[in-house]
């Protein structure tokens, strides 16, 4: 545990907190780890205190990939407001570099949910070759409720930037496949191939 909210009434909902006491924490650039950002911007959380683990049992290179000068390097994207509250935004891994755009997937599945009969999202990057990932939307239908692909493509275009809209819209009854902590498993959504694979207008993703 580094973060937590104040007990005095002063916490603010959707963050994760302050540091705890003897705890620090800053974000820094995504890319390399080696320059901090001001407040407000999205870059990788790092941490160090007594809490931090030393190392990976018999990993030398993964320990050094994520410690660095005594900075744990969490692979969570967060940002630190002016108060010093940090918020995680996603993680590090699930980011979806589109066109050089950043997209975050929990940005995209939260307006998705809003969406009429969907019981639950998942988003992901798929590759592509011009655009290096398009966003890949794996949605699961809540029963005795019909998908219609051309209502969901007006909802996406009313509600999120051209880049965040899903270019593959897979559909599912089953569940989404989960770890023992409840987290969607994004990683097995990259690499399986959905049961029904809906495109716009043709056989190949649809841009724009």
């Amino acid at each position: 545990m580094t973060h937590s909210g104040p007990l005095d009434g002063t916490a603010v909902p959707g963050t994760i907190g302050l540091p705890l006491p003897d705890t620090d924490a800053k974000i820094m650039d995504a890319a390399t780890g080696t320059e901090q950002l001001p407040c407000g911007e999205v870059g990788e959380l790092v941490v160090r205190g007594p809490q931090v683990m030393l190392g990976y049992w018999n990993n030398q290179a993964e320990t050094d990939r994520v410690l660095r000068d005594g900075w744990l390097h969490t692979g969570d994207l967060a940002t630190c407001d002016e108060r010093g509250f940090f918020k995680i935004v996603d993680r590090k891994k699930d980011l979806i570099i589109t066109s050089g755009f950043n997209v975050y997937p929990g940005d995209v599945e939260a307006i998705l949910r809003k969406y009429p009969g969907i019981q639950d999202v998942a988003v992901v990057g798929a590759p592509d070759e011009i655009a290096g990932e398009i966003v890949k939307a794996v949605v699961v239908v809540a029963p005795r409720q019909k998908f219609n692909r051309r209502d969901f493509d007006a909802f996406v275009h009313c509600n999120l930037s051209a880049h965040q809209r899903p270019k593959i819209v897979e559909t599912r009854t089953e569940d989404l496949p989960r770890n023992f902590l409840g987290k969607v498993l994004r990683r097995d959504l990259r690499s399986e191939t959905a049961p029904v694979a809906q495109r716009a207008g043709s056989s190949q993703p649809a841009r724009g």
